[in-house]
């Protein structure tokens, strides 16, 4: 299994919210661009970056750090928000993503985003956020009455490479991942998955790696590596992905 460190980014600055909330920020450095040679240095395979403000915005904001944190390093950089559009997909996948994470214009016009998966085949996974399992778009702002697993089906169906299932109410708390609900997206899903949202142990690193059979295949830690409760290394490793 795969393991993401996250980088996300508001004013130019890495931070990490809680729950989802741009009120409850946290600030943990002013270098994204350092932060990403950070991980690489620890062992990651892949990083996975997030224009927070742009997801706000409904458009890329900061497209011009994202472009420097990929040139910045070696390993491959999966990046999200924002990307509502096939021109924006096209953008950041130009400016050297190896993979666009769609949310949004999945949910509101799927059709669009099935053309999008079909022009980079391989390189479009589809972001589905969910709060007591129902999906929320726009920066985590919107409700939706969609059921996760459902979209998980959909996702597979418009041709996604993978699917990201975020548990927002687990968000950067640290208080463990939903495991049974990964299972369950990752099962509907029939393609990869990865999973987001509330790891703060290596043994939670552990718990999403035991559901491989059912297709969980990556997990994203942000939080708890910037508070040092997760060391990399040892994630990497209880997640066989040293």
């Amino acid at each position: 299994m795969t393991v993401f460190p996250a980088i996300d980014l508001r004013g130019g600055r890495c931070v990490r919210l809680t729950e989802g909330s741009f009120e409850r920020e946290t600030v943990y450095g002013d270098d994204p661009v350092a932060m990403a040679r950070r991980w690489e240095a620890a062992g990651a395979r892949w990083l996975h970056v997030v224009d927070l403000d742009g997801a706000r915005a409904g458009r890329p904001v900061q497209a011009a750090l994202v472009a420097a944190i990929c040139r910045a390093v070696r390993i491959p950089v999966q990046v999200g928000g924002g990307l509502r559009d096939a021109a924006a997909v096209a953008a950041v996948l130009e400016a050297g993503a190896a993979r666009a994470v769609v949310g949004t214009i999945a949910v509101g016009d799927p059709a669009r985003c099935a053309a999008i998966c079909r022009a980079h085949a391989g390189r479009v996974a589809i972001g589905l956020d969910a709060r007591d399992g129902r999906l929320r778009t726009a920066g985590w702002t919107e409700a939706s009455a969609v059921e996760a697993r459902a979209a998980a089906a959909a996702a597979a169906a418009m041709g996604a490479a993978a699917v990201i299932y975020t548990d927002i109410g687990r968000d950067g708390t640290q208080r463990g991942p939903d495991v049974e609900g990964t299972r369950a997206v990752a099962r509907a899903a029939g393609i990869p998955v990865i999973a987001s949202g509330g790891v703060g142990s290596v043994d939670d690193v552990r718990a999403l790696a035991a559901l491989a059979s059912d297709g969980v295949a990556g997990v994203i830690v942000g939080r708890a590596l910037y508070t040092g409760a997760v060391d990399l290394p040892a994630a990497l490793a209880a997640a066989g992905d040293a």
